[in-house]
């Protein structure tokens, strides 16, 4: 078992954290997009926007890595690997929710950030970007963290597709040991251990951004 844990469980690990950061990272751009669009005050616009968040938060997140797993490749019009393609299927996932948390962000920014940045004579794009973002950014960086944490949880969904993750190692494992309750409860452990160590930078980030404010 020691052997396995070396090859297979650390390879699941870092492949884990690797697409949970990629997920988050890319998710938090499209995130910002949609978000963006979505407070256009152009219709059609926002009622794309807005679309895609209904179906993406309307529909199992399976379906969705199963639709970017085959999908994706052919949209492309270079080959991709497996993980890459269900990458972009979780950043999607993530991009949508975290839309909201930055639309919720930047409406906590209280109105009159706004008007006074365009009384100084910046256009509005201009405001967004260097008064409005920077501080709902510091209101959302809790939901990035903790949007991560649910992340790493998710990625066990990538096992169906075998892409190297830790319940990917798990399957291998088992199937190579016959030691289905052994495998399940140290990857039962590394889940719990990982969500534990984020869960408590995350919260030793809150408490700093407390005492900054």
């Amino acid at each position: 078992m020691k052997t396995y844990w070396k090859v297979f469980f650390i390879t699941g690990i870092s492949y884990t954290v690797a697409l949970a950061a990629i997920t988050v990272f890319f998710g938090a751009i499209i995130g910002l997009i949609i978000c963006v669009c979505r407070m256009s005050k152009l219709k059609v616009l926002s009622g794309i926007a807005a679309a895609v968040v209904d179906v993406i938060r309307g529909t199992p997140m399976l379906l969705q890595v199963y639709v970017g797993y085959f999908l994706v490749p052919k949209l492309l019009p270079f080959e991709v690997s497996e993980f890459v393609a269900v990458s972009v299927a979780f950043a999607i996932n993530s991009g949508c929710y975290l839309s909201e948390a930055f639309r919720s962000g930047i409406q906590a920014v209280d109105i009159g950030q706004m008007d006074a940045a365009r009384s100084l004579g910046l256009t509005y794009g201009q405001a967004m970007k260097t008064v409005i973002l920077p501080q709902a950014l510091k209101n959302i960086l809790p939901a990035l963290g903790n949007e991560f944490i649910t992340i790493i949880k998710d990625t066990s969904l990538a096992s169906t597709f075998f892409i190297g993750d830790v319940m990917t190692s798990y399957a291998v494992v088992r199937g190579l040991t016959y030691l289905t309750f052994e495998c399940l409860f140290i990857v039962a452990i590394i889940y719990y251990v990982l969500t534990k160590i984020l869960t408590f930078f995350l919260g030793k980030f809150e408490r700093r951004l407390k005492e900054s404010d």
